[in-house]
C-alpha cells in the first residue's frame, strides 16, 4: 500500500484491530495467468506470536492450489469511503478527493487439512453471530448430513501475516475550518457510512465547534 501522507498511516495494532472488526475482505494472489481474487469472510487470530488470517474457499476456487506454503497472498480490508466535493471546504482552491479507510495484510498462505474445516466454521460463525442482537446460531443446529456435505465442499487457508499496512485518509492535513466543514457535510448525509466517517473525523479533533443544525 502506498501511504499518501505519514499522518494517514494506521499503526500496526490498530490496523489489525480494524481488520478483525470488519471480518470481510478481498483475498488476492497471482498465478501464471495473472491476479486471482475472491471476496471472503475471515477470522483473525494470534498464534505463536503471529497474526493469522483464516479464510475458506470452495474447493474449486483457483486460489486454493496457490496456497502452497510458499506463495504470498494479500488480503484487502476496506472500510467506509466518501467523495468530497471541492466546494465543501471552507477555504478556496481545494481539489475534490475521496476519504476512506483500508488495511492490507499480506504473507504466505498455507492450505489446511479437511479435518480443520469444522473448527474454522465454528470460529467464523461465533465471531459473526456475536455481532447480531440475537441468540447465536451454530453448526450443531444443521442437519448432520447436510452439514458434513457443506464442510467437505470447502478448503481452509491460513494466511500468516508478516506485513501490515493501513491508511485512514480523513482530512488530517486540512485546516480546522476545512475539517469542520467536511464533517458537517458528511454528518448530514443519507448514507450511514458517511455519517460513520464524520464521527471518526470528529473524534480526531474533538475540541472544534461542530454544529450540525
Amino acid at each position: 500500500m502506498h501511504v499518501l501522507r505519514p499522518q494517514f498511516r494506521i499503526e500496526e495494532q490498530a490496523a489489525l484491530e480494524f481488520a478483525g472488526q470488519r471480518g470481510f475482505g478481498m483475498i488476492v494472489a497471482a498465478d501464471e495467468r495473472g491476479p486471482r481474487a475472491s471476496h471472503v469472510p475471515f477470522v483473525l487470530v494470534e498464534r505463536d506470536g503471529s497474526a493469522i488470517v483464516q479464510i475458506h474457499l470452495t474447493a474449486r476456487n483457483p486460489l486454493v492450489p496457490l496456497a502452497d506454503g510458499m506463495r504470498r497472498f494479500l488480503l484487502i480490508v476496506a472500510g467506509d469511503d466518501a467523495y468530497i466535493s471541492n466546494d465543501w471546504y471552507a477555504s478556496q482552491d481545494n481539489v475534490s478527493t475521496w476519504l476512506y479507510e483500508a488495511v492490507h495484510l499480506s504473507g504466505v498462505a498455507h492450505l489446511r487439512g479437511l479435518e480443520e474445516n469444522r473448527g474454522h466454521g465454528d470460529a467464523l460463525l461465533a465471531v459473526a453471530e456475536a455481532r447480531l442482537p440475537k441468540p447465536p446460531w451454530d453448526l450443531a443446529r444443521m442437519e448432520p448430513e447436510k452439514r458434513e456435505s457443506m464442510l467437505a465442499a470447502i478448503r481452509v487457508i491460513d494466511l500468516v501475516v508478516d506485513t501490515v499496512e493501513g491508511q485512514a485518509k480523513l482530512n488530517q492535513h486540512k485546516s480546522d475550518a476545512d475539517h469542520v466543514a467536511v464533517v458537517r457535510r458528511l454528518a448530514r448525509s443519507d448514507e450511514t457510512g458517511h455519517r460513520r466517517l464524520a464521527r471518526k473525523m470528529q473524534a480526531l479533533r474533538p475540541g472544534l465547534g461542530y454544529d450540525f443544525s
